[in-house]
């Protein structure tokens, strides 16, 4: 397998010096700052995260106001409860996204939270807490447990909130095709642990979070 080193000087030749890699690295958070934020914060991301899915993401950013003010600021104790009929009335506010599928998420993905609550002490608590090397054991629990959480999107919640992952862009997913790690998009587990396994590899050699290293690998051929 390729050696970090090797992918490192690519990108750094592609981009133009070490100093422009480093500018364009991702934001992670440490464990101390993802155990700060209540769990309406991480819900309210969850579900920004849901809705952003196949939109112009500043659209559902500039809505983002609204949609705080109709669900109760996230609260999910009280989102778990919104009868159907709550949510036929926001189908109706003009100020929001109408989409039934993701507005019903939101009421599942309440009980999410709340079980994450139970078991982990809070959505942050988890976040902090589970194995960095186990990356996609995250997506794959949002995936089974939430709704409309699957695909890229579980990924993009963690990045968004600032929780160290890899991400599965087209550009990754060509390096790590190119280098014999997987030979088609990681959508099984079975390519997902070989992606886990060879990014767990990096992260030894080089000691950078796996969302640095990702941003990485799509240097060396974007």
């Amino acid at each position: 397998m390729i050696k970090f080193e090797e992918l490192m000087t690519l990108a750094v030749n592609r981009k133009g010096g070490l100093k422009a890699v480093e500018a364009a690295l991702p934001e992670v958070k440490t464990p101390a700052q993802l155990r700060k934020p209540d769990d309406a914060f991480y819900f309210s991301a969850m579900t920004r995260r849901v809705f952003r899915a196949g939109l112009t993401h500043s659209l559902v950013d500039a809505k983002w106001p609204a949609f705080e003010q109709a669900f109760f600021g996230f609260d999910p104790e009280k989102l778990v409860l919104m009868p159907d009929t709550m949510l036929e009335e926001r189908m109706q506010d003009t100020r929001l996204i109408r989409h039934w599928g993701k507005m019903k998420a939101i009421r599942h993905n309440a009980q999410l939270v709340l079980d994450l609550r139970k078991e982990y002490g809070g959505v942050g608590r988890w976040l902090a807490g589970w194995p960095e090397e186990d990356t996609v054991g995250m997506w794959q629990l949002l995936k089974k447990r939430g709704k409309q959480l699957g695909g890229n999107s579980g990924a993009a919640f963690l990045r968004m909130v600032g929780r160290d992952t890899w991400y599965p862009t087209n550009d990754v997913i060509a390096v790590l095709k190119s280098h014999r790690i997987i030979d088609k998009p990681p959508v099984s587990q079975r390519d997902q642990a070989a992606a886990q396994a060879a990014f767990n590899q990096w992260q030894k050699e080089s000691g950078r979070p796996q969302a640095h290293i990702s941003k990485i690998l799509a240097f060396t051929v974007g």
